[in-house]
């Protein structure tokens, strides 16, 4: 008898998840939700940090080629730039203003470079950071998220093996089953987001690394050229 009423048990995923109670499905449906906002994410800075590296690669191009910096800047004007071009950008913006109010001293224009390129690769960073304080709080927090589901669901389970006076197996394992569905579900959100944070994060500082170099490069260049009385 009690095999055939465990058999009769519908233990599927979808029935599992609608006899649970609201808790619970709260608990599960927030839990795929923040599942697939997670997977979204990776797409989505996996294609960022892959156009950041093909468009840092030819700004380091255009850059060695030893053509003026003001060349340079015509190519790259305009809104919407990120990554080195809008580093250098930031830069030229600090040169013209400068030299424009006759405040292009050595001393004070190479200390507002230094400023406007902090700003600039500070703003870049964040860009390039941004989404991965979600993955990061998906991963630790997810599990526990799931565990408090089923820790809520088994309790639900035992109150009702207890009213029912049966600790039978066909009686215990539904409500058992339906609770260990959100810890599952918790792991499922948590897993993919700690590795994918890990591996993103990684990318995300060798990208601001790479932007970090860079400004220090760019402010020794126009010191030099300043140093030296020259044009851009």
């Amino acid at each position: 008898m009690e095999t055939a009423a465990a058999q009769a048990h519908d233990f599927s995923m979808f029935a599992l998840f609608m006899q649970a109670d609201w808790v619970v499905k709260s608990v599960m449906i927030g839990l795929v939700i923040a599942s697939v906002w997670v997977w979204a994410i990776i797409a989505n800075r996996m294609a960022a940090y892959g156009k950041a590296k093909r468009d840092m690669a030819a700004f380091d191009k255009a850059f060695a080629s030893g053509r003026p910096l003001a060349e340079l800047r015509a190519d790259y004007a305009g809104s919407g730039q990120h990554g080195l071009s809008a580093v250098f950008l930031a830069a030229m913006d600090e040169w013209d203003k400068s030299h424009a109010v006759d405040a292009a001293n050595a001393v004070g224009l190479q200390s507002r470079l230094e400023i406007a390129l902090d700003l600039a690769v500070s703003e870049q960073s964040a860009d390039l950071e941004k989404r991965l304080g979600f993955l990061a709080t998906i991963g630790s927090a997810g599990p526990f998220v799931g565990l408090f589901g089923t820790v809520w669901g088994i309790m639900n389970a035992f109150t009702a093996i207890a009213a029912a006076e049966n600790t039978s197996l066909a009686v215990v394992a539904p409500g058992i089953a339906e609770a260990l569905l959100a810890t599952a579900l918790g792991l499922l959100a948590a897993i993919p987001a700690v590795i994918a944070y890990n591996k993103l994060s990684a990318d995300a500082g060798k990208l601001i690394a790479r932007l970090e170099g860079f400004a220090n490069r760019l402010v020794a260049l126009m010191s030099r050229q300043l140093d030296a009385g020259k044009s851009l």
